[in-house]
């Protein structure tokens, strides 16, 4: 893995190089789940959200899921044995991961040496068999299967954690 943050290049060599097949499509720039779905065309495939939080103690967590779901950060953060767990700021996002906000994904974690995120998956998300997420950055949507994520995310180094992610009830 290269010293300085990964790019869209060193990450498609770095799936290459584990054998991990991918496919991306360039689209506009995108910040919101909602932007995504206006701009990404009909990529195949689950697409996600991507959630860097951080708790009370400064552990810091990237929870992925489904694009629609309302995950219950409330209920998450006992679940994961964090306590109370908020949104960790871009210059965390800029240190660890190495990406701009709005390019979260777990992908990032090719930038994160020293293991200090947790990522956390929603076994809901990992039911589907293929999943889109940024390339590092929100301009495109890159496709691999969610096994081949699995992988990815030990081969750079971390241990991902899997729960059923509790999800808001719906107002009213």
């Amino acid at each position: 893995m290269p010293t300085t943050p990964a790019t869209q290049t060193d990450l498609f060599a770095f799936l290459d190089d584990l054998g991990i097949a991918h496919n991306t499509v360039r689209h506009a720039p995108v910040f919101t789940v909602e932007e995504a779905k206006a701009h990404r065309g009909a990529i195949a495939g689950a697409h996600t959200k991507n959630l860097f939080l951080k708790d009370k103690q400064d552990r810091l967590f990237l929870a992925v899921t489904l694009e629609d779901c309302a995950v219950d950060l409330k209920a998450l953060g006992p679940m994961i044995g964090a306590g109370r767990l908020s949104f960790a700021s871009a210059d965390l996002l800029r240190a660890h991961l190495g990406i701009e906000p709005g390019s979260v994904t777990p992908f990032a974690l090719i930038n994160d040496r020293t293991a200090r995120v947790e990522p956390v998956l929603d076994q809901a998300m990992l039911e589907c068999p293929v999943l889109n997420f940024h390339p590092l950055s929100n301009d495109a949507t890159t496709t691999i299967a969610g096994v081949d994520l699995l992988r990815f995310i030990t081969v750079t180094g971390h241990r991902p954690r899997i729960h059923r992610f509790p999800r808001r009830l719906p107002i009213g």
